[in-house]
């Protein structure tokens, strides 16, 4: 910790020397400077040997308060989180233009903002809205009724206020639908995995024998 408080004072004092509309005798408040600055984020959470999340930003800036034990880390140029399942396959990834992930004593809280989009390839489900709140311990993603959210499903389309379903958006629903529609498609027709589709089996083309001729 004292590193850091070392760090963070080193950065503000370089900011008071290199801006002449900063008076000399002005203090800077250290809790509003970032400890930690990390670009192209990139990190993995793994599950019994296996991938189980991808999460990857721009920009992380973390934040503490000395006063109250509060940390948070925030991602103001974009956040992208990549979830995948027990057979290995991606199955959601969520991205929105701001994330704040917020830390105080034993409790945290994760909150997406602006432009949220979270896609679940298996299912082909798209649902967009502008807030989005994970809690991990409980395993769900949700939205206050206030929130307007959009829908997207080979089966249709539904629009309404207020988003419930679990992290991995297997089970998603609206809490207050205002309007909605259902396609009808032909029997025949089967969704495909865009995410993890590799195509067709492929038989290799049989190898012709070579004749090999001495002259």
């Amino acid at each position: 910790m004292t590193a850091l408080v070392a760090v963070a004072v080193a950065i503000a004092t370089n900011v008071v020397s290199c801006s002449d509309k900063i008076d000399e005798g002005e203090i800077i408040d250290i809790n509003k400077v970032p400890r930690q600055v990390i670009r192209n984020m990139y990190a993995i959470q793994s599950n019994n040997g296996g991938l189980a999340m991808r999460l990857e930003a721009d920009l992380m800036e973390r934040f503490q308060n000395d006063s109250t034990d509060e940390s948070y880390e925030l991602f103001p140029e974009g956040f992208s989180v990549y979830a995948y399942n027990e057979e290995g396959l991606l199955e959601t990834h969520i991205y929105s233009d701001i994330a704040r992930h917020t830390t105080l004593k034993n409790e945290e809280q994760w909150v997406a903002i602006g432009n949220v989009v979270v896609e679940n390839y298996i299912k082909g489900q798209r649902l967009l809205t502008d807030t989005l709140y994970w809690n991990r311990e409980e395993g769900k993603i949700y939205n206050n009724d206030n929130c307007l959210v959009e829908m997207f499903s080979p089966e249709g389309y539904m629009k309404g206020y207020g988003l419930e379903s679990d992290e991995m958006a297997r089970n998603a629903s609206i809490m207050v639908p205002f309007d909605s529609y259902a396609i009808i498609r032909d029997s025949l027709f089967h969704y495909v995995d865009t995410a993890n589709f590799i195509g067709p089996l492929l038989r290799p083309k049989p190898i012709e024998s070579l004749k090999l001729s001495l002259e």
